[in-house]
């Protein structure tokens, strides 16, 4: 698209046609567009749609298959873990609640010897990013849970002495009052604070952090303590599931997380929101990818990774009919617009843009081994949510077939094939800097390969 803007930009400038204007008409334009496609948009609706769309992005069945029954679970902000498998096929879990990285500090907390876990009920929780090393500043936080009406004690903190944890130990009885301590997720302090963030709105309390001046449990409180209808831990992670918290104070932190997600950021920014996102709404699993090799588990891994990636995006921005054919609609209202213009500059930039919204149709009509020509004729009264399927050769309805593209990605590429185009027909000169010389010290078998070239380096 971007070079077919710009052929016929030369060949209208050639003409004796303004660059400048030429410019702000296409820029114009590609507004117009923008707007067509944004009406266009449909959101996926049912597993089955979500299915085929997976479909269409990895050219994978089972993975397509198992894709779209996950997000049609979690949701566009779900999280989603993929790992390595151990066996041939793909495997999925689904977790209940919320769940973090960190395991258990110790394995004689673990209750459950077979399943290598400790669940509790009724969970009084501890959320602190302190260091304990005197037991003593926890006697009182075993007294308030046993005290409380709770039937179990989840301590989260950033480390425990031995001392500290031969108390909790001495004081926990599997059947009936569990006790365990986790580590507090995250790997910087920032990271840490965020996780506790959550969850405090998920389950209430006060959090007791060295970022607020607090070095000591002194002065705690039962209202201080955190609630969950159960929670569980292993070597590895933990979860809460049921937290008693604030409910409205919850729906303002999610709306909060998801204004910052949908604000600029870098990528590493995004996926962290996104992950504590999914996190506190509940939706978590875990697809385990196999295949017959190492090689190939990894190969399919990252086309794992990419596949939700996109089906993200499907989910957050919505779906536009596929092949091309959703910017072969947005030519009526351009050609609708050149016409009433008496501008000929502007007539001449729309009249470009129609025919450059008709490259990409015509592109995978062309690589696939059907003539462009023929095939877009045939569409001619097939009417509007229609396309051509390259595989079959016949007419279909997108939407059925799962022939569709992520809204976003179709409106970042055409206002930057439009854009780039634009900029490109009204540059005059490049300036191309010089390679600073290239001294022996620094680099000697340049230098050697120079001299023996001929070149003085």
């Amino acid at each position: 698209m971007l070079q077919s803007v710009y052929n016929q930009g030369v060949r209208y400038i050639a003409a004796g046609g303004n660059a400048m204007r030429l410019r702000h008409y296409l820029e114009q334009g590609v507004r117009l567009i923008l707007s067509q496609l944004t009406g266009m948009i449909t959101q996926p609706r049912g597993e089955q749609q979500l299915v085929r769309i997976a479909g269409t992005i990895c050219y994978d069945r089972p993975l397509a298959e198992m894709m779209g029954e996950i997000f049609d679970i979690i949701g566009e902000h779900g999280r989603l873990e993929i790992r390595s498998g151990q066996g041939r096929h793909l495997e999925r879990e689904y977790v209940e609640g919320m769940y973090w990285d960190e395991g258990l500090l110790s394995r004689a907390m673990i209750a459950d010897q077979k399943l290598l876990r400790t669940e509790m009920e009724n969970v009084a929780i501890l959320i602190t990013d302190l260091k304990i090393e005197d037991p003593d500043q926890l006697v009182p936080v075993l007294s308030m849970a046993m005290s409380g009406g709770f039937s179990s004690l989840l301590v989260i903190v950033a480390g425990l002495s031995d001392r500290a944890i031969g108390l909790l130990q001495a004081n926990s009885k599997p059947e009936t009052f569990p006790i365990a301590a986790v580590k507090a997720p995250g790997q910087t302090p920032a990271e840490r604070g965020a996780a506790l963030l959550d969850m405090v709105r998920l389950t209430g309390g006060t959090p007791y952090l060295v970022s607020a001046g607090q070095q000591t449990l002194r002065g705690i409180d039962l209202q201080d303590l955190g609630r969950a209808r159960s929670a569980w831990a292993n070597l590895h992670s933990f979860g809460i599931i049921g937290g008693k918290g604030d409910s409205r104070a919850l729906r303002k932190h999610i709306a909060d997380l998801r204004a910052a997600y949908r604000a600029p950021e870098d990528a590493e920014s995004r996926q962290q929101l996104q992950q504590r996102i999914g996190k506190l709404i509940g939706g978590s699993a875990i697809l385990r990818v196999g295949a017959a090799t190492n090689v190939e588990i990894m190969t399919r891994r990252e086309l794992a990774e990419r596949t939700a990636e996109a089906m993200r995006g499907v989910l957050i921005e919505g779906v536009l009919p596929g092949g091309g054919y959703s910017l072969l609609a947005c030519r009526p209202a351009l050609r609708e617009q050149a016409d009433r213009s008496e501008n000929p500059d502007k007539r001449a930039a729309y009249n470009i843009l129609i025919e450059a919204l008709a490259e990409p149709a015509r592109t995978i009509l062309h690589n696939a081994g059907h003539d462009p020509s023929r095939a877009m004729a045939d569409l001619d009264g097939a009417g509007p949510g229609c396309g051509y399927d390259v595989n079959t050769g016949q007419v279909v309805d997108l939407a059925q077939a799962g022939i569709m593209d992520i809204a976003a990605a179709i409106k970042a590429a055409v206002h930057g094939a439009v854009t780039g185009a634009a900029l490109a027909l009204t540059t005059d000169v490049l300036v191309h800097h010089l390679k600073p010389k290239v001294t022996d010290p620094l680099y000697p078998s340049y230098a050697r390969k120079a001299r023996a070239a001929g070149r003085t380096p």
